[in-house]
């Protein structure tokens, strides 16, 4: 894949943060309080710290939701009760008046108060490289992480582009299970749900219908991928993990406590 020469100019990058209400695993996900704020305030603190993102907002369709997002200083904006996926309400957004300056466009998952720099950088390079999209992933490190169909695995070649995205336990070494040392490498990577996006593959990727890979896999990404879409994939240092359970917050609460949190640019 040809990629552009971007040393002479940086795009503006929009970070948006989608927030929806509606949660399976963990009713009403934005407001649950950690360390005693609401984990919405948790991201978008983390958010706003990051020297990659010009501008920092967050999408919801819950009145609720942007009230208390307003109230701490947030950039809001209410989106459509009828999308599908935190990549339609980010698409929402970014077609809006306003936001047209942004060239980048980057997906903070309303779930991930510890999305570092490193992480949203090496999103937004892979776009400025000239990816329709980019993500990151990182080593797998553990076997039982191969095997866990919770931890999706991506596969790249040998330019950093995604080949496959799956919840398989790949890639299959032949009779035998992968060495420590392969686990650690990238051959072996988990992939991290952050997002970066161009304009025009954003557009894209939202308006094409549901693929048979996503349908199978229940994995949005293999809808850009089945369509030509280019997901350049840059391996970064590792990853704290989103908010899902329980469980999850009670690590939070205990990583947390204590933390004033980052006022980033949006005090």
């Amino acid at each position: 894949m040809a990629v552009s020469d971007s040393s002479s100019f940086r795009p503006a990058a929009l970070g948006v943060i989608p927030a929806r209400l509606g949660s399976e695993r963990l009713p009403r996900k934005p407001l649950q309080l950690i360390a005693g704020r609401p984990l919405v305030e948790w991201v978008w603190r983390c958010a706003s710290s990051l020297r990659t993102l010009d501008v920092v907002v967050v999408a919801t369709d819950s009145e609720e939701v942007a009230g208390c997002c307003r109230g701490f200083g947030a950039e809001v904006e209410l989106t459509s009760a009828a999308h599908e996926s935190g990549t339609e309400r980010v698409a929402e957004v970014a077609a809006r008046s306003g936001y047209e300056a942004f060239d980048v466009v980057v997906n903070v998952q309303g779930d991930e108060p510890f999305v570092t720099e490193e992480q949203v950088a090496g999103c937004v390079s892979a776009v400025r490289a000239g990816f329709d999209i980019g993500t990151v992933a990182t080593p797998l490190l553990a076997l039982a992480s191969w095997r866990d169909p919770a931890v999706v695995k991506v596969v790249r070649n040998g330019e950093g582009s995604a080949m496959y995205f799956t919840r398989a336990p790949v890639p299959h070494a032949r009779g035998r299970s992968p060495s420590a040392a392969e686990l650690a490498s990238p051959l072996y990577l988990r992939h991290i749900g952050v997002y970066a996006y161009s304009r025009p593959a954003l557009a894209q990727w939202v308006a094409l219908p549901v693929s048979g890979l996503e349908r199978l896999e229940r994995l949005e990404q293999l809808r850009a991928l089945e369509a030509g879409l280019s997901i350049g994939v840059t391996v970064v240092s590792g990853a704290e993990g989103g908010i899902d359970t329980p469980e999850d917050l009670a690590r939070a609460e205990e990583r947390l406590s204590g933390s004033s949190g980052a006022s980033g640019k949006n005090p």
